[in-house]
């Protein structure tokens, strides 16, 4: 008897159990990722014999779409479930349905044309301009070098809608006062050039004028531009923490390097930006990943609509 005639008698936990012993052996799962995919495929199982199902031969893409609707909707042994985990758990049965075939338990794979559900889109966050404002106010002691460094290392994350990894890989070379440009590397290899408005210009001349130097002297020498108190670069985690202690200081819950990103590119395209342009400045490679931030703006623009139109709001 061949493997196929014998998963198709023993039915549907037969062909679960072949499929999860692929995962593990084959493709080397961890042991927490089979464990989600054991649970996940039991409640399918359920879900199959309760509509008279017993093989995997006999399961319908009907049967597969109502599995699906029932991961959303809940029943009285299982609460409702997100779109991600109802993703997951389809993406589960997809993979099962997909071994069957392969492995000839089944004659089709009626998990083909079903699409687990989308998870909504998350919105890119950003601050205000005012908030942003009371972060800079904050970054330390101007008299400093520490608060010098500081004030520049966020006035060029705001100023250039740089990533936190471009912003500390940058040499002093990186910066052309003459041409008020910096030169960001960004992923994958690509450079960009990015203009340097007025306000991170003069942050980024104080402090290396002034205090880079101060740095320097404390280290052996590197390229860097942004150096911590013992003149080495200053690195990612550092930067974090720099300005997660700014964003305490000003009273502003949950600010990262990438939210000052997020304020720089919503704060051009309000500003009346073109979203190509702004794709340029982030250094997207595709325009679609840059007009999520399209949606942040409308909705700003929604707000000011409501508020301020005799007849936007119900009577």
């Amino acid at each position: 008897m061949t493997v196929g005639s014998t998963a198709a008698a023993a039915g549907l936990d037969a062909a679960v159990g072949l499929y999860l012993g692929h995962l593990a052996v084959e493709r080397g799962l961890a042991a927490n990722t089979l464990a989600a995919y054991r649970r996940d495929l039991r409640r399918y199982v359920e879900d199959l014999m309760r509509r008279g199902r017993r093989t995997i031969s006999e399961v319908t893409e009907g049967d597969v779409i109502a599995f699906l609707g029932s991961l959303r909707e809940g029943d009285a042994e299982h609460a409702a479930l997100g779109a991600v985990s109802a993703a997951r758990a389809v993406s589960a049965v997809r993979g099962l349905h997909r071994f069957a075939l392969r492995e000839g338990l089944a004659e089709h794979d009626p998990a083909h044309q079903v699409r687990p559900p989308q998870p909504p889109r998350r919105l890119p966050k950003a601050i205000s301009v005012e908030e942003v404002e009371r972060l800079l106010a904050v970054a330390g002691p101007p008299d400093s070098p520490l608060g010098l460094r500081d004030r520049a290392l966020f006035e060029l994350l705001y100023g250039t809608g740089a990533r936190i990894s471009e912003a500390v890989g940058l040499a002093v070379d990186d910066v052309d006062f003459e041409e008020n440009v910096v030169r960001l590397h960004g992923k994958g290899g690509k450079d960009r050039v990015v203009p340097l408005g007025r306000y991170a210009r003069a942050a980024l001349e104080a402090y290396t004028v002034r205090a880079r130097p101060l740095l320097a002297a404390h280290g052996r020498g590197t390229s860097a531009l942004f150096l911590n108190a013992r003149g080495g670069r200053l690195t990612r985690q550092g930067a974090w923490d720099l300005l997660r202690g700014a964003a305490e200081r000003a009273g502003l819950p949950s600010v990262s390097p990438h939210t000052l990103r997020h304020s720089f590119a919503t704060h051009l395209l309000d500003g009346g930006a073109d979203v190509r342009v702004v794709q340029e400045l982030l250094g997207h490679a595709s325009v679609t990943t840059t007009q999520v931030y399209t949606l942040v703006t409308v909705d700003r623009l929604r707000e000011v609509y409501a508020a301020a139109h005799p007849r936007a709001l119900d009577p």
